[in-house]
């Protein structure tokens, strides 16, 4: 296992580490920080992504990743002091998650002495990393999508389906749109875009060949968002592109107005944070976006997310440690095995703002 460290820090106080861990398709990243302090002392990096088999996310295999990691950024501040409160995010854990909830609990008490414990879905720590504890909603969008609110009270989640049920605006849904208008222009269809049929030739070769290229993939979801960025490229000049945009735009301002805390209307305005990379992408996809906000959602504001799902994580774990988490538990997105703080009735989350 190659670890990489991030950055370097200055030991804390003996007995008041936080950890907070982010574990998603890229790999797993691990932040140590105080509970004093709002930034890490250090972080660091696996390169592997921790599996998922036929029973979900493999606790053991995230376990070999995460022990000798944390034990390393121990030691350098110190070591030996125990961990007052972990929180781990991981992609899939509200519904692969399982494994981490039976088996992560006891594990990291016997291994690092961890005494309070937080398993959150990634949707739930980019909420911390970018919202923090006030009411409000997040849409994280990269290859997916998925919009997540919460009156503190209990969590609205909209989307997040995966590429064939949903993600709807997000990278993977771009691309294949973009894909779709080049495809209908090599074949002199309705709606097709002569810029995108160039811009697919460039990227991938003859249209015709495209097919055998894409479904063989595993990866086909990360292909297709590959394209969305040639669809931003060409929406300047390009009145099909431009309308895949606005369409997606569309599609996001219902996500978030299915899962904006109602109350936001009376208090100023729902905080909407836009994390995760699709909005690099810019104005093209922000000016739409922005209107269609203002549309459905004249009270809502938008705002750049001020931290990620790794930060977030941390923010929980800080939160756990001083009495101090606010956010809603959830038996799937927020349990909290080791505080028992979960012998309260655990909030609800409500899907599609039913």
């Amino acid at each position: 296992m190659t670890i990489s460290p991030d950055s370097a820090g200055r030991p804390g106080p003996a007995g008041e580490y936080v950890l907070g861990v982010d574990s998603g398709g890229s790999g797993l990243r691990v932040a140590l920080g105080t509970v004093g302090s709002d930034a890490p002392l250090d972080t660091a990096a696996c390169a592997e992504p921790v599996r998922t088999g036929p029973s979900g996310i493999d606790a053991a295999h995230l376990l070999e990743q995460l022990l000798p990691t944390v034990r390393e950024l121990l030691s350098r501040h110190g070591g030996g002091s125990r961990v007052a409160a972990a929180a781990i995010g991981a992609a899939g854990m509200g519904t692969l998650g399982d494994r981490l909830r039976a088996e992560l609990p006891a594990a990291l008490t016997d291994a690092l002495g961890v005494r309070r414990l937080a398993l959150a879905a990634d949707a739930v720590t980019a909420y911390a990393g970018a919202v923090g504890q006030r009411p409000g909603a997040v849409v994280a969008a990269g290859t997916g999508l998925i919009a997540l609110g919460t009156d503190l009270t209990r969590w609205r989640r909209a989307d997040g389906w995966g590429h064939l049920l949903g993600d709807s605006g997000g990278g993977a849904w771009i691309g294949r749109a973009g894909l779709d208008a080049a495809m209908r222009a090599h074949d002199g269809r309705r709606g097709g875009s002569r810029a995108l049929l160039g811009r697919l030739e460039a990227v991938f070769g003859p249209a015709p060949g495209l097919p055998g290229l894409l479904y063989p993939r595993t990866d086909r979801p990360a292909v297709l968002a590959s394209f969305a960025p040639e669809v931003a490229g060409c929406a300047a000049h390009d009145p099909v592109a431009e309308g895949i945009l606005r369409d997606a735009a569309g599609h996001i301002a219902e996500a978030v107005a299915a899962v904006c805390p109602a109350a936001g209307a009376d208090d100023g305005g729902c905080e909407v944070a836009l994390t995760g990379g699709l909005f690099r992408m810019g104005e093209p996809l922000l000016v739409p976006l922005r209107e269609e906000l203002a549309r459905l959602l004249p009270h809502a504001r938008a705002v750049p997310g001020s931290g990620d799902p790794l930060s977030g994580s941390l923010r929980i774990a800080r939160a756990l440690a001083t009495g101090g988490l606010l956010l809603p538990r959830h038996p799937t997105l927020l349990s909290i095995p080791l505080s028992g703080l979960d012998q309260q009735t655990p909030a609800g989350v409500t899907e599609q703002g039913s």
